[in-house]
């Protein structure tokens, strides 16, 4: 009886050349895989700007006014009833009535409200955010006054989304002293935002009817995206880390472009960053979103920050 010829096993060198396809289709395969996965984010992020968005207008609804931030007689510390941010106003609106009830909003003081001010809201998060640092991110802070709080160090719970303060600001390298002598919302009930000087005022969105939007709901910005590991002035309890300006470049402060100072040089970090590729979501005050690249021009970007410019602005 014929024996069958014995079947030779694979050599040294096609073993490699396996392993060597192998290897490179893993390569091929691991970038698509991130870019769906950073498509995917980045719609869940503008999903979240569009909640925070319809929100402020189921505010506006409820009061003849878009969400305040802070209030009149603020005294720029947590031990202030007039420190909560446009962000906290907003919690009935995001099905966090409990949370808003539990930190004593607006009558009580962000001290006062405890570990409820440290509690995570996944709203206030952005995937993109979390994916990069490769797990969930830590929802303390421990700001002190040497991060501008004014008072002891609290924990508080972060936020990728600040309202749009207009397109003003007056330290740091980036300097724009626009209508500096217009108070716009200067203790006025409706509001503190920041003129040039970095004095209360501003030009932006927040503290106003939609009807008093006079360059165009649909071409004025309303809320952006910050990062708390690059800025620590990212938080949504507190008014001042719940807001930016569009003087500032987007992006500017992504590494490798870091100031010496860190994430604590608010003169120029005080505004807009994201983890999505070149550029950030932005929701506008009629509630659409939409991304802005990071090469966008520097005035047309400060034009869609304000909301009585007058500027012909037309959204990239």
């Amino acid at each position: 009886m014929r024996k069958s010829p014995r079947r030779s096993a694979f050599t040294l060198i096609e073993l490699l050349v396996v392993i060597a396809i192998i290897a490179i289709l893993i390569g091929l395969l691991i970038p698509a895989v991130q870019k769906v996965r950073e498509s995917a984010a980045r719609s869940s992020c503008s999903n979240n700007m569009k909640q925070l968005a319809l929100a402020a207008h189921a505010y506006h609804d409820a009061n003849n006014y878009l969400p305040v931030n802070a209030g009149p007689g603020y005294n720029y510390n947590p031990t202030s009833p007039y420190c909560w941010s446009w962000l906290a106003r907003i919690l009935p609106y995001i099905e966090q009535a409990n949370l808003y009830a539990a930190c004593g909003i607006p009558s009580s003081t962000i001290n006062a409200a405890g570990p409820a001010a440290a509690t995570p809201v996944k709203t206030f998060q952005c995937p993109s955010d979390l994916i990069t640092n490769g797990q969930p991110r830590s929802d303390e802070a421990n700001i002190g006054s040497s991060f501008n709080y004014g008072g002891p160090a609290v924990s508080v719970g972060q936020t990728n989304y600040k309202g749009v303060c207009g397109d003003n600001w007056g330290i740091g390298n980036f300097t724009n002293n626009i209508d500096n002598a217009n108070n716009y919302g200067l203790d006025n009930g409706n509001g503190i935002f920041f003129r040039s000087d970095g004095a209360p005022g501003g030009r932006g969105p927040l503290s106003l009817t939609v009807v008093s939007n006079a360059d165009g709901t649909n071409s004025t910005f309303m809320i952006g995206e910050d990062i708390p590991s690059l800025n620590v002035h990212c938080d949504w309890p507190f008014f001042n880390h719940a807001t930016g300006t569009c003087a500032i470049p987007l992006n500017y402060g992504l590494p490798p472009n870091v100031d010496a100072a860190g994430n604590t040089d608010w003169p120029n970090l005080y505004s807009f960053r994201s983890h999505h590729t070149n550029g950030a979501n932005f929701a506008y005050a009629d509630a659409h979103v939409s991304f802005v690249s990071q090469t966008i021009n520097q005035s047309l970007y400060q034009a869609l920050s304000t909301w009585d410019g007058r500027e012909i602005a037309t959204p990239p």
